[in-house]
């Protein structure tokens, strides 16, 4: 390598043979003098930034002179290769050092280092909030993300210029197309040895673009002003992001819902008029055919056929397609709790209905999951003592949706066993017929029992994805008791044994807004069963029971809820009416502080003896914080020997209980005390349970 100014030198031969001579020692002295050797040298700039001298032009740079004919030819004769052009580049004088980048990128910049040494600072953001992008910025910001810490003052510029084009995007988003930002660093005063430095990003929104005319292209569509309905963009309108793309999200939205389930948006165009700032807004739009409902066809591993899915339906063939219904259907497939994973597709069939619009078959493809399942639950309260229950179930074991149910009761004072027959969606949508048979043995205070019972049910029910405002059931029971009961002739208890047929039935008008654990509205609810009791003779009479209850938010965090109940027994007297059908007050879902089925008439024996009328109310205050809740309440009523019930004589209790909310509904924890008790009545009452009271 040749330093600059330096002349090149020719290597000579090496010499056949070397003989030593003898040293001379005038002959050891330099070639070429210091003084000599340092005058020959260029002359040097002081400034260390200047860009480095090009060789001097005396010198003719080899790659620059062609090769002769003589020089192509070496001693041996073989041709010599030419010797290329040097670049331009690498020839030219270097740039100073001062006009290189030296900021690294950020992700080099930005390192977790816990050596490194630490620098504050603090972000600054203005000419956000007049277009109010402040929060948004912050939310995404570089600097702000930092956490007001970082490794070196190249980190902090980094950031800063991540933050540039963040506002910019940001302004655009929001109509500002001319928006320009730039980030600065201020250093603390020499003074402040602990100051902070300070980052600055300084947007300039400008002008804000608005729509000066909205276009879509687009075949005929049904009404004719559909699409340019469905699009909310006007002309005047900024042209901001979450606009224009909200405007697009609800036509692809709602044109579904009215008869194009196969609608595609294509890519915008918006053509920015600067001089004006202005923009022409076009919207490509490949509707599809207009739709209606036609067949189903279900493929995969199959839990019910095609034709159960039509009861599912709310629709009927013909009807003009709605994605919202098929929404429903597939909510309604998931609810009967039979498959793993189920979805619900338009497909094309190109087959015309008779309104002209094309037939959709409707998809379901299905993966049914276990069928099979167990289930438990357990409770506690004053009076009822614990009680545990559980139930196996196969969901589809008569398919479609028929399920049978073997339940067990193992409580401190109840023992039995059922076994259910249950047909869900059972020709119509969430109805349910269930045939039940039961052995059962009640033991409290008011009466012991050994009873079984066959009875049948058809009940038009709420689900949880589809609470409905009017419901109802009737049925049919038909029951062999025996119980013990208070001869207030004979002044002594015996047995007997009563032959019930009951026509049990109900309505229910609920406007309430959730049917586990309701934060407004009300429901009513009326039941009345027509019944026969044998015992000695025939007995008709009925039984009547009216309940309602209110729901009304205080606060976001307080809920008053009310319910007042009253029932009666017309027809029969009271001693001739097995005492399982008779009414009672007290314990968790009737007058809490009371013991369970301890209001009403007693015996001698300080035993009650239930009666034919009863009224109740309760009021409550639900106050919840998050997962958690605390509910102060106070309940009164009574039951009573006659026919009508009476506003006297009535019993109070009151509490505190605490609740724990779940996915499936509240857990209850209630603990209550009698405020005006009789003799023998206890002082605290405990209930644990799921569910809210009422």
């Amino acid at each position: 390598m040749a330093l600059a100014g330096a002349t090149p030198v020719q290597q000579a031969p090496a010499p056949e043979t070397v003989q030593a001579q003898p040293v001379d020692p005038d002959q050891n002295q330099p070639i070429v003098s210091d003084p000599e050797f340092d005058a020959a040298l260029p002359a040097l700039s002081d400034d260390i930034n200047a860009p480095l001298e090009a060789m001097p032009a005396t010198i003719p740079p080899v790659a620059t002179v062609p090769p002769t004919p003589a020089d192509a030819v070496s001693p041996d004769g073989q041709t010599l290769t030419p010797v290329a052009q040097a670049e331009p580049d690498l020839v030219a004088p270097l740039p100073t050092l001062g006009s290189y980048d030296t900021t690294p990128p950020v992700e080099l910049a930005d390192t977790d280092d816990e050596k490194t040494v630490v620098i504050r600072y603090d972000t600054e953001v203005r000419g956000l909030d007049e277009i109010e992008a402040t929060a948004q910025f912050n939310g995404l910001s570089a600097l702000k993300e930092g956490d007001g810490k970082a490794a070196n003052s190249a980190m902090i510029a980094a950031r800063g210029r991540e933050d540039e084009a963040l506002a910019v995007r940001l302004m655009k988003s929001r109509g500002y197309y001319d928006g320009t930002a730039i980030s600065t660093i201020e250093q603390p005063p020499a003074a402040d040895k602990n100051g902070r430095i300070k980052a600055i990003v300084s947007a300039t929104p400008g002008k804000v673009y608005t729509l000066s005319s909205v276009n879509i292209v687009a075949g005929a569509v049904t009404p004719p002003d559909l699409l340019r309905r469905e699009l909310p963009l006007v002309v005047g309108d900024k042209i901001e992001a979450d606009r224009v793309q909200g405007a697009e999200a609800n036509l692809a939205l709602k044109l579904p819902q009215q008869g194009y389930p196969f609608i595609t948006l294509g890519q915008r165009d918006i053509l920015l008029d600067d001089a004006k700032w202005t923009g022409d807004y076009t919207l490509p739009v490949d509707p599809g055919p207009r739709s209606s409902f036609g067949s189903y066809s279900t493929e995969g591993k199959l839990a019910f056929d095609a034709e159960h899915v039509g009861v599912l339906a709310r629709f009927k063939q013909g009807e003009l397609y709605d994605n919202r219904k098929v929404d429903d259907l597939r909510q309604a497939l998931v609810a009967t709790g039979l498959f793993s994973t189920v979805s619900v597709e338009p497909v094309r069939t190109g087959t015309p209905g008779p309104d002209g619009t094309e037939q959709v078959n409707l998809l379901v493809r299905q993966e049914a999951g276990p069928p099979r399942s167990l289930a438990g639950s357990a409770g506690y309260s004053t009076g009822q003592g614990f009680t545990l229950e559980g139930s196996f179930t196969h969901r589809n074991v008569f398919r479609p949706e028929g399920a049978l149910i073997g339940t067990i009761i193992a409580g401190t004072q109840e023992q039995g066993a059922s076994g259910t027959f249950r047909r869900s969606n059972a020709g119509k949508r969430d109805r349910t017929v269930t045939l039940t048979a039961s052995a059962n043995h009640s033991s409290y205070d008011a009466f012991d029992a050994f009873t079984g019972t066959l009875s049948g049910r058809i009940s038009y029910d709420s689900t949880p994805i589809w609470q409905k405002k009017f419901t109802y059931a009737f049925g049919f029971e038909l029951t062999g008791t025996n119980e013990s009961v208070y001869d207030f002739t004979t002044q002594q208890r015996e047995r007997r044994t009563y032959g019930i047929f009951a026509l049990p039935g109900q309505v229910l008008f609920d406007r309430s807004d959730s049917l586990l654990n309701p934060t407004k509205g009300y429901r009513l609810k009326l039941s009345l069963s027509p019944e026969t009791s044998v015992s000695g003779g025939v007995k008709p009479y009925a039984r009547v029971l009216v309940e309602g209850s209110i729901y009304q938010p205080v606060t976001d965090s307080i809920v008053l809820a009310g319910r007042i109940r009253a029932g009666t027994i017309p027809g029969i007297d009271r001693d001739d009416l097995a005492p399982s059908r008779r009414y009672y007050g007290g314990g968790g879902g009737s007058v809490r502080g009371y013991g369970y089925q301890r209001l009403g008439p007693f015996d001698p024996n300080g035993d009650p003896v239930g009666g034919r009328s009863i009224n109740e109310f309760s009021l409550e205050a639900r106050y919840r914080f998050g997962d958690y809740g605390i509910v102060p309440f106070i309940d009164g009523g009574n039951a009573y020997e006659g026919v009508m019930p009476k506003g006297q004589n009535l019993r109070y209790g009151a509490g505190i209980g605490g609740r724990f909310y779940t996915n499936f509904g509240p857990m209850r924890v209630d603990v209550a005390t009698p405020l005006n008790p009789r003799e023998g009545d206890g002082k605290v009452a405990l209930y644990i349970s799921i569910g809210q009271a009422f």
